[in-house]
């Protein structure tokens, strides 16, 4: 095996497990349980529990499928990274980095993601 598969395989596991993560701990219990999520979101922006529940759920749901496909893995990326650094530096900002620490893995996940791109290893190569 060559060093460019070895690093295609290697995005391909990045995507993948971290975009999983990503749905199956925050992504699908908001799906999942909506009308309870709403009375527990943070509203840091106040636009309304409602259109911040929607935006984090693009954000942990719909995104995180597209970097699993490999498909327009860079733009993917932005709302996860978005959500990240609101969530860790607005809503939580008295958090220590050892009560932090899955919001800041996950935020060099997909900030290397979007460094590095999908790798070649994607259901859409021309979308990516």
């Amino acid at each position: 095996m060559n060093e460019s598969t070895r690093q295609d395989l290697g995005l391909l596991f990045l995507r993948i497990s971290g975009a999983l993560f990503l749905l199956w701990v925050h992504g699908l219990p908001k799906l999942l349980n909506y009308s309870e999520q709403l009375q527990l979101i943070e509203d840091p922006f106040h636009l309304g529990a409602n259109i911040t529940l929607l935006l984090a759920i693009f954000a942990e749901v719909l995104c995180p499928l597209l970097i699993i496909a490999g498909v327009l893995v860079r733009l993917a990326c932005l709302p996860i990274l978005a959500v990240l650094l609101i969530a860790l530096l607005v809503v939580h900002p008295e958090w220590t980095l050892f009560e932090g620490q899955f919001g800041w893995l996950l935020l060099i996940m997909f900030s290397t993601l979007l460094i590095s791109g999908p790798g070649r290893l994607v259901l859409g190569q021309r979308f990516s």
